[in-house]
């Protein structure tokens, strides 16, 4: 199946202050160097703030992660859990087709899906409530005809169960996943014949629906606030008080930077020099330039870590030169670091001062010359 990004696109994406802190947090998971394995998680994120995964999302997805744009582009096209079109804002319906679902009535499924919702798939319902789509195998064979709605099962439907559920959601109701008929999981429709006495003590619902009643997240979009530990994998101290509720307030979300004004033409005076600039929070902070030199600012993008948008944020801090950025010392490192809104330690974790160092001697890194190579920029 040919999967192609939606003609019509946002302007821009930016992760909420939540789902900001809770991406940073991922991309620690990873050793130094392997960030880009982050790049399904910050996705999926991105897809569940929106309801659907836009060019904008990927891109600055990438750019977190210091990917070219295609990269993100390969992951985002090759994996159908990704939605590259608006879905409904309440519920994006996904009815099971495979052999043991078609069988037991998932055309009648279809069906209703193309009554009540729209005539094909992924197509908006009139009211933008609700859209669908047919898919592959989900694994719950025993339970046929079943479908997914949002992160959850809806099994052993039928068409009469199926429409009373859209009506319900539609109403802003919440049906309560697993079996709709009556069966407590897979076990045989007649009921247990065998293991009766670990049938005692049961919960109301198996385990996975009980976990999902309990908690409220069934068609529940994530936004930050179910993980209790931003980092858990970093240890209890680097998590010591932080609650979901605390990152949310004091992340900030990503916006594009506003660059500063363009270089002067060169028939004009020169940018100013280099100047001895006061201390701003941890650290100190570098000399900085009012605008780049005649010659044209570096390209930073060739510094692994840095994508288009951080480049504009460097550039609004007064850094247009590889050689600014090799002559940081450790605690003009630190106050870069403070003061990267939304990519906080990033300039000393992807390494940018020796980088940059090899960079201002016309030398070429690893990250550069493959960038060069895979023509990242063009």
């Amino acid at each position: 199946m040919l999967r192609r990004l939606h003609p019509e696109q946002p302007d821009a994406f930016a992760f909420t202050p939540a789902n900001q802190a809770w991406a940073e947090a991922q991309i620690t998971k990873y050793p130094e160097g392997r960030q880009a394995s982050a790049i399904i998680p910050l996705l999926w994120r991105a897809q569940e703030q929106e309801r659907w995964l836009s060019r904008p999302a990927i891109e600055h997805v990438c750019e977190m992660l210091g990917l070219a744009y295609i990269r993100g582009l390969e992951v985002a096209t090759f994996y159908f859990m990704f939605q590259l079109q608006p879905v409904g804002s309440v519920a994006h319906i996904q009815v099971c087709g495979t052999t043991s679902c078609m069988i037991c009535g998932a055309e009648d499924l279809i069906g209703i899906c193309k009554e009540k919702i729209a005539k094909s798939a992924h197509e908006l319902s009139a009211d933008g409530k609700f859209s669908w789509e047919e898919v592959e195998c989900l694994g719950a064979c025993s339970n046929a005809p079943m479908a997914q709605i949002g992160k959850d099962y809806y099994e052993d439907l039928t068409g009469a169960r199926f429409t009373e559920m859209l009506d319900e959601l539609a109403a802003g109701n919440v049906p309560t996943p697993g079996p709709q008929n009556g069966r407590y999981g897979s076990e045989p429709q007649g009921g247990l014949t065998s293991l009766i006495a670990h049938d005692s003590g049961k919960t109301q619902y198996n385990a996975s629906v009980q976990l999902a009643t309990d908690i409220g997240d069934t068609i529940k979009r994530i936004d930050g606030t179910e993980v209790p530990l931003l980092a858990p994998w970093q240890g209890s101290a680097a998590n010591k008080g932080q609650k979901p509720a605390k990152a949310a307030t004091e992340a900030k979300t990503v916006a594009p930077a506003k660059a500063k004004p363009a270089a002067k033409p060169a028939a004009k005076p020169a940018a100013k020099a280099e100047q001895d600039t006061p201390v701003s929070g941890a650290g100190k902070r570098p000399r900085t330039m009012s605008a780049p030199r005649k010659s044209g600012a570096d390209d930073l993008k060739l510094i692994k870590g840095v994508g288009a948008k951080l480049e504009k944020t460097i550039n609004s801090m007064g850094f247009f030169h590889f050689d600014q950025i090799a002559k940081w010392g450790q605690d003009e490192l630190a106050w870069v670091d403070q003061n990267l809104e939304g990519f906080k330690g990033r300039a000393s974790r992807d390494g940018w001062v020796e980088q940059a160092q090899k960079l201002a001697r016309g030398e070429e890194t690893e990250f550069s010359a493959k960038a060069s190579k895979d023509g990242r920029y063009d």
